[in-house]
Formats: C-alpha cells, structure tokens, sequence
C-alpha cells in the first residue's frame, strides 16, 4: 500500500532491490513505513510534472530549429521564444532521479533512483544490487526530435549487453553538469603529475564556436573555479582542450567503465577547441551521485564495481577532492533542486534550505553571478539556511539538471546526502501562471517542481535525521 504523507524520521532495512532507508511518518503509530524509494517515486508523481507548458510545441517553428541545431554545442544554443501560445507538454517528461543517503562517515548508506517518462507516467524504481549498481536499464542516447516523434524511445544504446534489460530510457542531456566529468577528468591529471594546478594553460581553438569563444590564457585551478562556479562554457572548453592535448578523454571515459560507471561518457568532443557538446555526452543519475560519492570523500569501500574492484575516495588524492568539493560549495547558480537566489519571491517554491556563498552577495545583499543579476536579498535566506549545497546545475532549452551534496549547518538537523536530477526540462518549458520577471533580473530557467522536489526531499532526510 503506497502512501504519500509527509516523513518524519528514520530507521534502515534492506531490500531485495538494494539498501534503502525506511522512514517512519510523523504519526509512527499508525502510519505505515515508508521506504525512500517509494517516498522518491509518490513524491515525484505528486507533483505533476506533466502540467508544465511547452514554449515551443512540436508544431511550431522553434521546435523545427531546435530539433536541427541540437547535435552540435548543444549548451550555446539560442533560448527558445514562443512564437505562438504556449500548449501543455505533449507527453510526460523525461526525469532521472537520485538520492544518496550517506553515514557519518561518508559511506553509502541509502539509494533510491527513479526513472519518469512516457512509458513510466507515474515513475518506477530502479532495482540496485547492493553495490549501488542496476544493470536494469537499458540506457540510450537522448534524441531530441525523437523524443517527440519516437515517443522517447531511444534508438542510440549507452552501455552495450542491455538489449534485456526491466527498462527502456532514453537519457537526458546532462547540460553543464557535463563539468563534473571534465574537472574529474583533470584532477586526474593532476593527480598523476602531468599538469599542475598553477600551471598556466594558454587555450587556442584552431576552430572558433559561440560555444568556447576565442584564445585565452589562465591558471588550471582558475579555469576550474570558472567552470564549476560561475558555469562558464569557455573555461570548461579550455579544459576539455587542455585535456584532448594531452590524450587523456578516452582514458578518463574508460576509468568510468572501470569504475562501474558506464553511463558517465564525455564523447565526441572536437579537440580543436573542446566544444561540441552533443548528445553522445551522457551521465544517469545514479552514477553521477556516485561520483560526487568519491569527490565527498567516504571512509573506506564506496562501492565494488561488477568486475570485482572496491572504489574509495582514493581515485582522487585528498588535496584534489578538497579542491573540487570547495568549488562546488561556492556554486553562483541556487536556483533549481535550490532556490535561494530567489529569496523572498512567491516564486519560485523554496527548494532546498541552502546558505548562498559570500562571494556572490553584494552589500545589499543580491547575487550577481557572471553578470547576471537576481536581484533579491538573499541575507534573510542565508540566516534561515540549514544546510550548504556543494552542486552543480545545468540547463538548456530541453535539459534541466542539477547534481551536489547535502549537508547540515551546525545546530540544524544531521543529514547527509547526495542528489541528482536530470530531464528534459530546461527553459523550454514553464509553469502555467508564472509571474513576469522582474526587469533586470534573471529569469526563472526551470519550472519550480523541481524546487519542490529538492525542499520535499530535505524535509525527508532532516526527518530521517532527527529519529532517535
């Protein structure tokens, strides 16, 4: 028997399908327990997700351009404008769902991923082994006018063998959370002393894009911070270049296999100047909250991968885990999973209570980020926040993402854990009723469901926290 009431506190089980938590309701007396799984999925399907509005309805003319320009430098593409009244989505969106409950020491104690598509209207839970691993999707490239014409039905597999797999999904684009594979991808480097963090990388694309910009010249540790905190494509260009010079992308897509994380993939990207970023860069869910896992820096085995190996913490050295963690915690764009950014505002939906960064608040109190001005002060949130969020969004016109860690302020409720979110809901689509913008302020990219998810799913780990 399903029930969708709001959580309380917490207990552990185990599960054919893997660890999960089991939360006790609020009236634990006579109220049923409520695995985190089931809690995800109620949770997910409550909030309706297919009542957005599609800005550009497959019948229009945007949809037309969108669908020819959407394998090449996917990130750089034009916004979507409505060329005439927006309509209801057609079919119910694409939506990749993870949350990572950690100990106190860091290690994997609860999983739960949810799969949301057409096929799946109400979402269904992604059997996992008790390595935190499925081999229950068959997991396929997005397609973005197949995602229309083809009812979301992949034809492009990610990881091969899965012809017999439970599920068939087709896999958003991950957008800019792409850059967690690339500053992984250079820690790595780093790590084995091929580059230095203060060495000096002078990027020049023999082949300029909208995407990557022209020639530029900065510190590895400079172009991290940019990429990670400030979500600059032409930093992340540099790097991915950078990387490309030294032969290292098939090596760091191959430690993905290695790892266990087959459907981490940053594919066909142009080493002349580190763009195209396309559809066959791919991530789920599931293996991206396994890799903030590692950037976390849990004690001991994280996982055993299916060929036998145990991962820790040390496919990263601690000095670069520490370096990639920190950029994530001064992450300028709050404003999916969490919504801080906007503090104040009837919209969107508070998400996840998070504290926003110093660096990003003027004296008045508003965030600017890249020259983006949000326009709000966020001083009352930052002294009503619970937790620091050290994440990563991403979003383009069919792609809304966002991906970190979760953990407690002093004095607030412990919890500790991962999340990730990947669909195909970027700012092609809205909520119905959604307030102007107020001049000179940055618009609202994503529909505030998400923000309800990540606020529903805090409630539930603080809950989960604070049982005895």
């Amino acid at each position: 028997m399903r029930t969708k009431r709001v959580v309380a506190g917490a207990v552990a089980t185990v599960v054919a399908a893997g660890v999960v938590s089991v939360t006790m309701t609020a009236d634990a007396e006579t109220a049923e327990p409520v695995a985190l799984a089931e809690f995800l999925q109620t949770t997910m399907d409550g909030l309706a997700f297919q009542e957005v509005l599609d800005l550009a309805p497959p019948s229009s003319t945007a949809s037309a351009t969108a669908a020819r320009t959407a394998a090449v430098d996917k990130d750089a593409a034009p916004r979507v404008k409505a060329l005439a009244d927006p309509e209801p989505i057609s079919q119910q969106p694409q939506i990749d769902a993870t949350v990572l409950e950690l100990d106190a020491d860091g290690r994997i104690a609860g999983s739960a991923t949810v799969l949301m598509s057409p096929q799946h209207q109400q979402g269904v839970v992604v059997p996992v082994d008790e390595n935190h691993h499925t081999t229950a999707v068959r997991w396929r490239q997005w397609d973005d006018a197949g995602w229309y014409a083809n009812r979301a039905q992949g034809t492009i597999d990610v990881v091969p063998g899965r012809e017999g797999a439970q599920f068939d999904f087709m896999s958003p684009y991950p957008a800019s959370v792409l850059k967690l594979m690339v500053t992984f991808g250079v820690l790595r480097l780093v790590d084995q002393g091929e580059i230095a963090l203060d060495d000096t990388y002078a990027y020049r694309p023999t082949a300029i894009s909208s995407l990557c910009g022209n020639a530029s010249r900065d510190t590895i540790g400079n172009y991290i911070d940019r990429s990670l905190t400030e979500s600059s494509n032409a930093a992340t260009c540099a790097l991915v270049k950078m990387m490309h010079d030294h032969a290292a992308v098939d090596g760091l897509n191959r430690q993905f296999q290695e790892l266990g994380l087959e459907t981490l993939q940053l594919k066909n990207t142009n080493p002349a100047n580190g763009g195209r970023w396309g559809n066959p860069v791919t991530m789920s869910s599931l293996d991206t909250a396994k890799l903030l896992a590692v950037v976390n820096g849990g004690a001991g085995t994280l996982w055993t991968t299916p060929a036998g190996e145990a991962v820790s913490r040390d496919v990263l050295s601690d000095s670069s885990r520490g370096l990639f963690l920190a950029a994530l915690g001064q992450q300028g764009w709050n404003w999916m999973l969490s919504t801080p950014n906007y503090c104040g505002r009837e919209y969107p939906a508070a998400g996840i209570p998070q504290v926003v960064a110093d660096r990003w608040v003027g004296a008045d109190g508003t965030v600017t980020v890249a020259g983006s001005a949000f326009g709000q002060d966020v001083r009352p949130c930052n002294e009503a926040a619970e937790v620091t969020f050290a994440h990563k969004p991403g979003w383009v016109g069919n792609s809304g993402a966002d991906a970190g860690i979760v953990k407690s302020l002093p004095g607030k409720a412990g919890r500790h854990y991962i999340v990730a979110v990947f669909s195909n809901l970027g700012d092609q689509y809205q909520d119905p009723g959604r307030p102007a913008t107020p001049a000179g302020t940055v618009p609202v990219e994503f529909t505030e469901k998400f923000a309800k998810l990540g606020a529903a799913i805090d409630r539930y780990e603080a809950g989960r926290a604070a049982t005895p």
